[in-house]
């Protein structure tokens, strides 16, 4: 898998991570969490490290933290979660709660999820990075209204992470984030990478085009991943999956080669769009 460069430090970052909304929000039996116990060997056996969680995510924290030590993935783990409450000592609390339910002194980065309350939030997030609590620093959002807030705070902040929707069919962070954020030397997590679902169970109604093979794509799925990729400002990609073999196809899409300028205006082409 490939890796980018995080630009705040210079550490590299694979391009494949695993996001946890609804997926990982599942009980203790067996048959709920060893499918996911296999898409966190699967992201790790292809050389993947980012999970994505947030309290917001019922038990998903809960559940990474148990898999994290079952898998043995833990010391390569890069962990991400999120703080989602009003108010400062809300805010201490959540996030307490959430490094003690992922079973860890540290985390890589704590993100405001949502920007709900973000002008309080990001200073407890620096003070904490300060501290070695944290190692960076973002703010998410997962719907297009909401970027032109986001383009503020990327204009004016000092954040290391920022994460927001970005897909085939929903392509508005190409007018001004992905450039921002490239401009201003921050991280990139992609979220909502398959926008709602509907785009990919809309082109699997329509066979995978002959130049897929050219960047190492049989499914609709890979290039929709690889178009995303294709962005160099794009650090790491988080579709998320109770599925191994589905982690199997998206780590795939993380590996050479990507699309260029011109195979992606055929992407979209023959996706219609």
């Amino acid at each position: 898998m490939l890796k980018r460069t995080v630009p705040s430090t210079g550490d590299l970052l694979p391009v494949v991570g695993c996001g946890t909304w609804q997926t990982f929000d599942v009980g203790a039996s067996a048959s709920e969490r060893e499918p996911l116990r296999d898409v966190l060997r699967t992201l790790r056996d292809n050389g993947g490290s980012l999970i994505d969680s947030s309290p917001m995510y019922g038990k998903a924290e809960a559940v990474i933290g148990d898999l994290l030590d079952d898998t043995g993935m833990r010391a390569k783990a890069f962990t991400a979660t999120k703080v989602w409450t009003r108010g400062r000592e809300a805010g201490i609390a959540q996030m307490t709660r959430s490094m003690r339910l992922l079973k860890a002194e540290s985390l890589d980065l704590i993100q405001v999820h949502n920007l709900l309350d973000w002008q309080i939030h990001l200073p407890t997030l620096r003070d904490w990075k300060e501290k070695g609590r944290i190692r960076y620093v973002g703010v998410t959002h997962y719907t297009s209204g909401a970027h032109e807030q986001l383009t503020s705070i990327l204009r004016t902040e000092p954040i290391d992470f920022v994460q927001f929707n970005y897909a085939l069919d929903d392509r508005v962070a190409e007018r001004s984030l992905l450039p921002l954020a490239a401009e201003r030397g921050i991280a990139i997590l992609v979220n909502r990478p398959f926008g709602q679902g509907a785009l990919i169970r809309r082109l699997s109604q329509r066979p995978v085009p002959d130049f897929a093979s050219e960047i190492g794509c049989t499914t609709w799925a890979e290039l929709a991943l690889k178009y995303l990729l294709a962005d160099s400002a794009v650090t790491c990609i988080i579709p998320a999956t109770r599925q191994p073999g589905h982690m199997e196809s998206n780590a795939r899409s993380g590996a050479d080669p990507l699309p260029n300028a011109q195979i992606r205006r055929r992407i979209l082409a023959a996706a219609g769009l």
